[in-house]
Order: C-alpha cells, then sequence, then structure tokens
C-alpha cells in the first residue's frame, strides 16, 4: 500500500472538513520526516498546536507549522531545508511546491509555504481543493525551554525533537493573551487552554515571561502569577464566546464538547491553571 494511503486510512473521515484536515496532518508529518533527514532538528525544535495534535494527543486538527531555533541566529535559512521535504514527498509519489514568504512586520521569523502540486484520487479520499501549509521558524527565540523527543512511525520510524508540554502551554498562553487578529478570535486558543487545565499540565511561568518581554510588553515586566490570572479573565469576559466556537468548530469532531463553554466556565479554568 502507498505510504500516503496508508497514513490516511488510520484517520474515519466522514465530512469534506475532515478529509481536508487528514490530508493536512498527513502532508505535516511528511513535511517533519523530511526537516528530520535534513538535520533540522540539530537546530529547531517543533512547537505550537499542531506539535500538541501530533504529539501529545490534542483533539482537535491544526494547519500552520511552528518551529523554534534553539539559539538565536539572524543567519538561518529555512530554505536550506527545502529540498529534504521536496525529495521526501517524491520518495511517496508527491510533488509539492515551497515557496518562501518574505514577513514585514517581524524579521525574527521566517516563513514559507509548502503546497501541494498534485490532486490525490482513491476510493475514499479524493481532493481537487489546493493543500497549502504555511511553516515558521523563530529564529530568535525566547529562551527558557526544554525539548524532548517524540517518536513518530510513519512515513518511517523517526523522533523529531518537540517543545515540552509545559513549554508548549507558555507559547499558548501568550498566544491566548497577545495574538493581534484584529476583529477575529481564534477560539483554537480555548480549546487548547481547556486542554492543558483538563490533562493537569504545569504552565511553565518562566518561559512565558521571556515570552511576554520578548514581544514587547514593558508594562508586564514584573507580572506575577495572579496578575496574569486577572488579565486572562479580563480578556475572556471580554470575547464574544459564539465566536470562539466558530472558529474551531471545523477542526473537530465532537461539536458537543462545546456545548459547556461560556464566559465562566472558561473564568473557573483560570483559577484551575497549575505553575510549574
Amino acid at each position: 500500500m502507498n505510504v500516503i494511503y496508508q497514513m490516511l486510512s488510520r484517520y474515519e473521515s466522514q465530512t469534506n472538513d475532515e478529509h481536508l484536515n487528514a490530508l493536512h496532518e498527513v502532508m505535516q508529518q511528511i513535511t517533519l520526516a523530511g526537516l528530520y533527514r535534513g538535520g533540522f532538528f540539530d537546530k529547531a525544535a517543533f512547537y505550537g498546536g499542531t506539535c500538541l495534535r501530533i504529539f501529545y494527543g490534542l483533539q482537535r486538527f491544526s494547519e500552520d507549522m511552528d518551529f523554534s531555533l534553539l539559539k538565536q541566529d539572524n543567519k538561518f535559512d529555512l530554505e536550506h531545508y527545502f529540498n529534504p521535504i521536496i525529495d521526501e514527498f517524491k520518495a511517496h509519489g508527491k510533488d509539492i511546491v515551497i515557496t518562501k514568504k518574505d514577513k514585514k512586520t517581524n524579521a525574527n521569523i521566517k516563513s514559507a509555504f509548502l503546497k501541494d502540486d498534485t490532486a490525490i484520487y482513491n476510493l475514499k479520499f479524493r481532493t481537487e481543493r489546493s493543500v497549502k501549509i504555511k511553516i515558521e521558524v523563530d529564529i530568535n527565540p525566547p529562551l527558557g525551554f526544554s525539548t524532548e523527543h517524540k517518536l513518530l512511525l510513519l512515513p518511517f520510524s523517526f523522533m523529531p525533537r518537540c517543545y515540552s508540554l509545559s513549554d508548549l502551554y507558555a507559547g499558548k498562553m501568550h498566544a491566548f493573551l497577545f495574538r493581534s487578529w484584529k476583529n477575529r478570535v481564534k477560539g483554537r486558543d480555548w480549546y487548547d487552554f481547556e486542554w492543558y487545565v483538563r490533562n493537569n499540565v504545569a504552565l511553565n511561568f518562566n518561559h512565558l515571561h521571556k515570552r511576554i518581554v520578548q514581544s514587547g510588553s514593558p508594562e508586564h515586566e514584573k507580572l506575577s502569577q495572579d496578575k496574569f490570572k486577572d488579565l486572562l479573565k479580563e480578556k475572556i469576559s471580554q470575547t464574544n464566546i459564539n465566536m470562539v466556537k466558530v472558529d474551531v468548530n471545523p477542526f473537530i469532531k465532537n461539536h458537543k464538547e462545546m456545548s459547556i463553554w461560556s464566559t465562566d466556565y472558561f473564568i473557573q479554568l483560570v483559577d484551575m491553571i497549575r505553575f510549574e
């Protein structure tokens, strides 16, 4: 059996969204394999929602792939790893296109787009839509994080470097508070926040604080854990929960999970945060 079809067969996809989400995730895993073969994880670690989904069991799909260098390197060139990714897909019978994206707003982030350049057809999975994955690498990361190597068995057995859970949690809560989406709400941050609390993960507050300071929030340089909770509650109180649900909806199968979601529910979750 073709390895890509073998990987897709693990997903019980019933809707178009589920088919597309499964294809995205298979492509993400093949991308990780290509980066691994290229030696990328000697210099960098995987983090963000996609890392949490693939390696730690988050029950929602995720679109983009976020990475962090292990230490600052302003000369880092993401394009050096394009060919290993392209070669990995070719080995499994797929052609992809990777284009570099120049970010005008944040010089510390190197970005690229990986685009599926072929259609997949078989009895169960069929897509004629373009599948595109954004890859970002933070070349000047806030430090104070730890990593671990996590196992994937397909498309072959390999162990990419990932952020530890407590540091993934810190990155997520930084995004929860400070992500700038103008009038939009990234409800996926809220879903992940609930997951961390439910799974009793300890938040690395030291790493969170480093992220806050580096992102240019001088007023929070002496932020305490209690003040952090107050800021979370303030943001929750000012957010339309229905907008949160709408954003998450395409990325999860069990929509009943959100039936309890309310302003009061998330405020109570804040009081249950455990710090490392």
